[in-house]
């Protein structure tokens, strides 16, 4: 008989395989310290502290009829970490010969197949035809796939919209579902509306996805990506009224749900999460004219005399295209008290879901991966962001909230806990001022490469 090879995997490739079937209760007791698995990755293992009985535990983990990856095998009260090590060692080789792929729990439902097309051709997006076709989104396809048996689809047309004219906003579902379960959070997604209930330490959050989508005469269009990029007058053009009424008009529509009536979000803080999707590497330029309609402020800077950096906030009273005017200060129109933040990324793209499948170890091995972008500066002086590029692969530490950042409502009526998301951005309008708290490494916008070696 051939020799069980172990392999240890870092927390990256564990997280792809398995981490979407963790549950948050499991940081309440233990600590996980290593991950192994056998060859082809079928049986998983984890190394834990028991912080409760300081000593140590295994698991082994299989997957379920439903493709979840779930615990079928463990032991507990370990002294040491060898002997730890050594029982999951061999349990991981015992499955692997003498136990089936498969592993049924009795519970499970058969996972979404998002990549098998139900959408003739001419009706599918361009950008979910690449997803499932070209081999440069190998890494975003096999982390997609690994989601899903987790997901669940509360209004049946989850497959249909991702492969047509919903794809943007499908997919910045999955993202925000990827971030929360990161987040270590516990998601419901019992009720059609809003899209997740999260709870944790007695405190539950409702929040809704929306996007700033496209007009019907400005398809997407995959090739000409390169030659759409605007200009840094046009930029400031667009901010000063067309994106931010871009963005009330989507937050608007939403605020006329009033979520805030139904039965399990009344009485709770609401948030909106937003991705701007309304044209071809939009998210790289726009998020700044959200900040500015949200508070009805822009701020202005200069150097005095010492070289200290001065900002100034101006107020903005209106936003105006053509014929078409709205208010600016979204926080400061009627209702929008019962909406307690806005969350917002510039990275809830396809581009994502590949560098986070890149540094987990699916690829291309012909595709070389590079990201570049802007991030924020940490320096109290500066009044730019700073610039940053590096290749994508296993030694990248990109997570799912990464970027993310969340607006506070100054008058909402039910605040948001911020020690729920401590991993991201969160800004406080204070005095006409922005007071931002933001993590070591915070990018505003990034461009993900994809080239392809000549064989």
């Amino acid at each position: 008989m051939a020799e069980i090879i172990i392999k240890e995997l870092d927390e990256k490739r564990f997280n792809a395989l398995a981490g979407f079937s963790r549950s948050p209760a499991s940081a309440y007791v233990s600590k996980e310290l290593a991950w192994y698995s056998n060859e082809d990755e079928t049986i998983l293992g984890v190394l834990l502290l028991d912080i409760i009985d300081d000593d140590f535990a295994s698991v082994i983990l299989g997957k379920d009829e439903g493709g979840r990856f779930r615990a079928f095998d463990f032991q507990v009260s370990f002294p040491d970490v060898d002997s730890a090590l050594n029982w999951l060692h061999n349990t991981i080789k015992w499955h692997t010969c003498n136990s089936p792929k498969i592993f049924p729990q009795g519970d499970a439902s058969q996972p979404l197949d998002l990549f098998t097309p139900i959408v003739p051709v001419e009706r599918q997006h361009i950008y979910f035809t690449h997803l499932i076709s070209s081999s440069m989104f190998t890494p975003a396809r096999e982390i997609i796939k690994n989601i899903m048996p987790s997901y669940i689809d509360v209004d049946g047309n989850f497959i249909e919209q991702f492969q047509s004219s919903g794809f943007d906003s499908r997919l910045w579902e999955l993202c925000l579902y990827a971030y929360l379960t990161e987040e270590q959070l516990f998601i419901e997604r019992e009720h059609i509306t809003p899209d997740f209930l999260v709870k944790k330490y007695g405190k539950t959050v409702a929040i809704e996805a929306v996007i700033v989508g496209r007009k019907l005469d400005n398809l997407p269009q995959y090739f000409k990506i390169s030659t759409k990029l605007k200009t840094p007058n046009e930029v400031l053009i667009e901010h000063e009224n067309a994106m931010p009424i871009r963005f009330g008009s989507s937050l608007y529509s939403k605020l006329q749900k009033k979520y805030w009536e139904l039965p399990h979000v009344n009485g709770n803080p609401l948030v909106f999460a937003i991705a701007d999707f309304h044209d071809d590497q939009s998210m790289l330029w726009s998020s700044t004219a959200l900040i500015n309609y949200l508070y009805g402020f822009k701020h202005d800077f200069y150097y005095d005399e010492t070289g200290k950096l001065i900002i100034e906030p101006k107020k903005i009273e209106t936003h105006r295209v053509g014929g078409k005017e709205v208010l600016s200060g979204f926080f400061f129109q009627p209702m929008t008290e019962h909406i307690s933040a806005v969350l917002f990324s510039a990275s809830g793209t396809i581009s994502k879901f590949n560098r986070i499948g890149r540094q987990a170890g699916f690829k291309d091995p012909n595709v070389l991966m590079i990201r570049m972008g802007l991030c924020h500066d940490h320096d109290p002086n500066a009044a730019f962001p700073k610039m940053f590029k590096y290749i994508v692969d296993e030694k990248s530490k990109e997570t799912w909230g990464e970027g993310f950042s969340m607006f506070h409502n100054p008058n909402a009526l039910y605040p948001v806990p911020e020690g729920l998301f401590p991993s991201i951005g969160h800004h406080h309008f204070k005095e006409g001022l922005i007071v931002s708290t933001l993590p070591e490494f915070h990018p505003y916008a990034s461009f993900t490469y994809n080239l392809r070696s000549k064989k």
